[in-house]
C-alpha cells in the first residue's frame, strides 16, 4: 500500500465502487453467475475462520458483506453475526435471503470506522474478506476492525496480493478471458502486497497469526487453502488482550 493509501480520510468511500456492487446486486446469489468463484470460496473461508474461532454463539462482525454469503455461512455454524457493508443494494439482497434462509442476521449499512465508534470491542471475531482491495484506504479499515474485536478476539483478512502473477491471473485471466468475474472488478494499484497488509496490522495493534495462500481451480471448482501467498491470500490476526 502506498502512503497515499495509507492514509485515513473522513469517508473511506469510493462511490464509483458502491455503485459498481450495486449494479450487480441481483445476482448475488447466483452460483452460476457472476459471482461464482464466491460461491465456490465461500464454504472453505468459513471452514478456515470455524477451526480458529469457535463459532457458537460467538458475535462476529462481517465487513464488506456485500450480499450476505459469508454472513450466513457462519451464522449456520453457530454465530451471532452482523453484516456491514457500504453499499445498498446488496444488503436489500442480504436481508431478502436472510428471509428465505430464516437465519437471524443483523445487516447494517455504513463504513467500518464510523460502526467502530459506536461498537468498539463489541465482537469475538472480525472478518473482513475480499474488500481491502475496493477502498482507498484500507489500513484505515484495517485499524477499523482492530478497534471493533475485543481484546482477544480475532480478525481474518483476505485480499489479493500485487506482483505479476496476480495481475495475469486475477484481472486478465479472471475478469477478461474466463469471464469469472466482471470486467473491472479489480484494479491493479489498489492490490495489497502480504508484507503491506501485516504492517498495518501491527500499525493498528494486531498480532499477526498467519499469512496464507487461497488457490481456485475455476475449471474444476475447488478451492485450496495453504501454501504461498502468490496470487490470493488469507490472513489470520489477533488483538492482545492487553
Amino acid at each position: 500500500m502506498s502512503q497515499t493509501r495509507l492514509a485515513s480520510p473522513s469517508k473511506n468511500f469510493d462511490p464509483a465502487e458502491a455503485e459498481k456492487f450495486d449494479a450487480l446486486a441481483s445476482r448475488w446469489w447466483d452460483p452460476e453467475g457472476d459471482f461464482r468463484p464466491l460461491h465456490d470460496i465461500n464454504g472453505p473461508r468459513a471452514d478456515y475462520i470455524a477451526d480458529r474461532v469457535m463459532l457458537t454463539d460467538a458475535r462476529v462482525l462481517d465487513v464488506g458483506c456485500g450480499g450476505g454469503l459469508l454472513c450466513e455461512a457462519l451464522a449456520q455454524r453457530g454465530a451471532s453475526v452482523t453484516g456491514l457493508d457500504a453499499a445498498e443494494r446488496p444488503l436489500v439482497i442480504a436481508r431478502l435471503h436472510r428471509s428465505e434462509s430464516q437465519l437471524e442476521i443483523d445487516y447494517r449499512q455504513g463504513l467500518a470506522e464510523d460502526f467502530a465508534e459506536e461498537s468498539a470491542g463489541g465482537f469475538d471475531a472480525v472478518c473482513c474478506l475480499e474488500m481491502l482491495e475496493h477502498v482507498p484506504a484500507p489500513a484505515s479499515t484495517v485499524q477499523a476492525c482492530a478497534d471493533l474485536v475485543k481484546p482477544g478476539g480475532q480478525l481474518f483478512f483476505s485480499t489479493i496480493n500485487r506482483n505479476p502473477a496476480a495481475w495475469a491471473a486475477a484481472i486478465v485471466g479472471a475478469e477478461y478471458l474466463l469471464g469469472l468475474l466482471p470486467r473491472g472488478t479489480h484494479r491493479y494499484d489498489r492490490l495489497i502486497k502480504p508484507s503491506e497488509l501485516a504492517a498495518a496490522c501491527r500499525e493498528a495493534g494486531l498480532v499477526v497469526s498467519e499469512i496464507v495462500g487461497m488457490s481456485y481451480n475455476p475449471f474444476s471448482r475447488t478451492v485450496r487453502i495453504g501454501g504461498r501467498p502468490s496470487i490470493n491470500y488469507l490472513l489470520h490476526a489477533r488483538r492482545p488482550e492487553q
